[in-house]
């Protein structure tokens, strides 16, 4: 009784093994399936000022034969808001996604936006970098020479009592 427990339970276990191993199989490649193709991946704003316009644009051809669909756009942070085309693009077309990023916080950027679609290149991840810097302010002009303060000297008091 127990050889055909342990049998019907390897049985089952095998059974299940070649199963997962033809669902994992890879799938034969669609060769008219759309693929989205970008001019550039990253966009580098390099150092801006804080409050300057945060927009860039990334131009996408569908290099396939059947139309591209964006299905949806979607940022790694809520600093930057992403827009894009939401009808079909026919092949060899061109078309932008732009995204507009909150340059009201100061300090290195670095997001991610993932672009899905019906492409067999999906998703795509485009990147922005750069830097945000607080606005220089002016000095104002007092008529005054700049302040400096006096020279430290190091100094110790000299004991001559010892």
């Amino acid at each position: 009784m127990k050889k055909l427990v342990y049998l019907i339970f390897a049985g089952t276990f095998i059974v299940s093994a070649v199963n997962a191993q033809e669902k994992n199989a890879p799938k034969p490649e669609n060769k008219k399936a759309p693929v989205i193709t970008f001019e550039e991946t990253t966009h580098d704003y390099g150092t801006i000022e804080k409050g300057s316009d945060g927009t860039c644009e990334f131009v996408f051809t569908n290099t396939g034969k059947e139309p591209l669909v964006l299905s949806n756009v979607r940022s790694s942070c809520g600093c930057t808001v992403p827009s894009w085309p939401k009808e079909p693009l026919k092949k060899k077309k061109s078309s932008v996604i732009k995204v507009k990023y909150n340059t009201n916080r100061i300090g290195i950027i670095s997001k991610t936006i993932t672009v899905y679609s019906n492409a067999k290149n999906s998703p795509v991840r485009l990147k922005i970098v750069g830097k945000v810097v607080d606005k220089k302010t002016p000095k104002k002009n007092t008529g005054m020479p700049p302040f400096k303060p006096k020279e430290k000297t190091n100094t110790v008091p000299r004991n001559d009592n010892q």
